[in-house]
């Protein structure tokens, strides 16, 4: 239950309200930026929201079930607050979101409407809407272990072990030549197998993309180059020169996990759970089976 300020509450009461949204937004990165729709900067908690963001909030409905809740935030891209390229790096995705009423005459008169996280971001020109989802899109998760053929760890993580600081699965370079808005060409990983780097990730550690990164599509050489795909166009234009690291992926099979990192024993997958390939097969007259070629049974 909401407790509201006696004094606020009066003024609800009388009819006549000097009321302004606030929004506290809290990246994950501990990054804090206030807003408000008045047209005055307010401070809450220490927080200035600012004014003149054009941020507005759109009627906000609750559902019975556990889907999202259908509310929005939607304001202006602007250097001195919002900038298009910290939105693109994703340096506000599942950003927590604090909204206020406020009394703007009297700040200090405030209720805390709501808490959620930022969801779907959409940007078009220099303006920005996105989705704020409300805490119980949480409990709608999925959590727990799947029970699937392929691999449920992360390369790297607690669960599988393999060591990503080993040079063995590590690369650095810099970029020499753009081939198009997501494809490059680089140095510094010419004594790497191709497709050791798909589904890894490349992390900038110069130019104007530093201090971001991004999930490799696809690692090849092609016409006496190594080339990096990656899933999504940087957040800042790519230069020559522009350095990076990489990191091996893993596309979570147990052949891969057995023959590239020699790490059968931690694989995190159920590979004998039959396949569609199994539910419609038939026995055929004179054919012989053998096992020899399945995995262990681990879990």
């Amino acid at each position: 239950m909401r407790s509201i300020p006696a004094a606020l509450q009066a003024k609800l009461d009388s009819g006549a309200t000097t009321l302004a949204q606030c929004w506290i937004v809290t990246r994950r990165d501990g990054g804090v930026l206030g807003f408000t729709d008045h047209d005055q900067d307010l401070v809450i908690d220490g927080v200035a929201c600012l004014a003149g963001t054009g941020f507005t909030a759109s009627e906000a409905s609750q559902r019975f079930d556990l889907s999202v809740d259908g509310s929005e935030i939607s304001g202006a891209l602007s250097d001195d607050s919002l900038r298009e390229a910290d939105l693109a790096a994703g340096r506000y995705d599942a950003a927590s979101v604090a909204s206020y009423l406020v009394d703007w005459s009297e700040p200090a008169l405030r209720v805390l409407t709501a808490r959620g996280t930022l969801g779907e971001v959409k940007r078009e020109g220099e303006a920005f809407t996105a989705e704020l989802r409300g805490l119980a899109d949480l409990l709608s998760q999925e959590s727990g272990r799947l029970y699937t053929a392929s691999c449920g760890a992360d390369l790297g993580d607690a669960r599988c072990r393999v060591d990503l600081a080993n040079p063995a699965w590590r690369g650095g370079g810099v970029v020499t030549a753009i081939l198009g808005v997501s494809l490059i060409a680089v140095s510094g990983l010419d004594g790497f197998a191709d497709a050791l780097f798909s589904a890894g990730r490349l992390n900038w550690t110069s130019g104007g993309n530093a201090g971001t990164g991004v999930e490799i599509k696809l690692h090849r050489r092609l016409a006496g180059a190594v080339q990096l795909s990656l899933w999504q166009a940087a957040a800042e234009p790519i230069a020559l020169g522009d350095g990076f690291t990489v990191t091996a992926g893993c596309d979570k099979r147990f052949a891969t996990c057995r023959d590239r990192f020699g790490n059968a024993d931690n694989f995190r997958g159920f590979p004998q759970i039959p396949g569609n390939d199994f539910v419609i097969s038939y026995p055929v007259a004179g054919s012989g089976g053998s096992t020899d070629d399945m995995p262990p049974l681990i879990g």
